[in-house]
């Protein structure tokens, strides 16, 4: 019952969409700017990197905390992880303030790793994509949205190489799974277009 409160608590924090009310605030609206996206991302590019900044902070944030909390305070372990931590990112993906239509969920992607893993497989997720942006700008292709969301994508799989190398237990493996799943499909427009 109680992780049932806490899948409950989880999409709710997930579903708060932080970089959407600071665009209005900032007299954006976010679903007309860039690929329609009302995340961080198409907040930065449509309203600059210091609100843009505020925005990657708080949507990070709701995909860290309260999980941290649950995770250290040993509320949740084993199994029970994988509803708790997915929640937030699907809350994101599907915001009942956005009727259900919300962001990639990239950045509350990286705040679940982190807490998940103490920061390990968000600062290797982190790496994986800037090797392959560098490798993407070395190819002399003109940058897109298309090919960052493969990038995402195909870096979230390469992520699992690691978690298999490192040892992860098969509960991280399967939340793994199930956020490859979500991102590859908030991409899916995008990685059909690049192919």
């Amino acid at each position: 019952i109680m992780v049932s409160l806490y899948v409950v608590i989880e999409f709710f924090c997930g579903s708060l969409m932080f970089s959407y009310w600071l665009g209005c605030a900032a007299k954006k609206d976010l679903t007309t700017v860039g690929d329609g996206n009302p995340g961080a991302f198409n907040l930065w590019s449509a309203a600059g990197p210091k609100i843009g900044i505020l925005g990657v902070f708080l949507d990070f944030t709701k995909g860290y905390f309260p999980l941290v909390v649950l995770i250290e305070g040993g509320y949740v372990h084993g199994f029970a992880i994988i509803p708790v931590a997915i929640a937030p990112i699907i809350g994101h993906v599907f915001s009942p303030f956005m009727r259900f239509n919300g962001g990639k969920g990239i950045a509350a992607t990286f705040g679940v790793w982190s807490a998940v893993t103490r920061f390990h497989a968000s600062i290797v997720y982190a790496l994986i994509l800037a090797v392959m942006e560098i490798i993407y700008k070395m190819s002399g292709k003109p940058a897109s949205s298309n090919a960052d969301g493969f990038i995402v994508v195909f870096g979230m799989w390469i992520l699992s190489l690691y978690l298999v190398a490192e040892g992860y237990p098969a509960y991280i493996l399967i939340l793994w799974l199930v956020n490859f799943m979500l991102l590859a499909y908030t991409n899916r427009s995008k990685l059909h277009k690049f192919f």
